[in-house]
């Protein structure tokens, strides 16, 4: 399997000489901030069902999954509830949004900081799934 369309973050090395506890807690401020700024990036809901949520019981979702040759770019994470996150599971996106439209309605609205593909791909699924049951 090729990986030139992949992306690939640089993260910001701990310095040499650290112990290994103070490479840990940089590894978990890290996160911190990354999970931080997804959940402001995507107003502070869940992209799928549109509940409000807490940075508490929020948790992060890659909408490609990386069983499915997702990475864990900024592009590529949103904040879910537990629920939502638990029932996507390791489907992509356009599977998923198939299943559930509502859903797709509110990743298009709620997730503002995702790859303009993952936004179309939301759209057309939806739309189809609106055109067949018409």
């Amino acid at each position: 399997m090729s990986h030139r369309g992949v992306h690939h973050i640089a993260l910001a090395r701990a310095p040499r000489g650290l112990s290994r506890n103070a490479r840990r807690v940089l590894h978990q401020q890290h996160k911190r901030q990354v999970k931080r700024a997804t959940f402001r990036d995507c107003g502070r809901r869940c992209v799928y069902c549109g509940t409000g949520l807490g940075l508490e019981n929020a948790t992060l979702d890659h909408v490609i999954p990386l069983s499915r040759g997702g990475s864990h770019h900024p592009g590529n994470l949103v904040s879910a509830c537990q629920a939502c996150n638990q029932r996507k599971g390791s489907l992509l996106p356009t599977e998923f949004f198939a299943r559930y439209p509502v859903a797709g309605q509110n990743f298009m609205r709620y997730a503002r900081a995702v790859h303009r593909q993952l936004k179309r791909g939301a759209r057309r699924a939806v739309s189809l799934h609106f055109a067949q049951a018409a």
